[in-house]
């Protein structure tokens, strides 16, 4: 699998990393099993940030298209493909944008939905 990282796309590194994984994964370049380089090795190949790296594969794991086993490494995920079609990042802005239109609506101000916001980001539910 090849990836390419363009540092001027306005698309955060990781979201492209992120992507190429899940893209490769739908066009069957990636199986369940195959093993992937590790955070540090990825890095350096992409001559990027092992933290933006690390970042990219957090995401990955979190919407199981990979699997992190120890030491041992980590490798696509046997439901990669099907897991691969859910996009909680997406699924993420369109509720944040239907709960900001419903509040809205009722009459709260933007500065009250950031605070608001911000307490219970912080758990401060006050």
């Amino acid at each position: 699998m090849e990836i390419s990282i363009d540092i001027d796309d306005p698309v955060p590194l990781f979201t492209q990393l992120v992507t190429q994984v899940k893209q490769a994964v739908n066009q069957e370049k990636l199986a369940p099993g195959d093993a992937l380089p590790s955070i540090r090795q990825l890095a350096n190949d992409l001559t990027m940030n092992s933290k933006t790296v690390a970042k990219a594969y957090r995401i990955l794991e979190r919407d199981g298209v990979i699997q992190t086993r120890g030491y041992r490494g980590t490798f696509i995920h046997p439901e990669a493909k099907t897991n691969s079609t859910v996009d909680l990042n997406e699924w993420l802005h369109t509720t944040l944008n239907e709960t900001v239109s419903k509040l809205k609506a009722s009459g709260i101000t933007d500065s009250e939905i950031r605070i608001a916001f911000s307490q219970v980001m912080n758990n401060n539910h006050n």
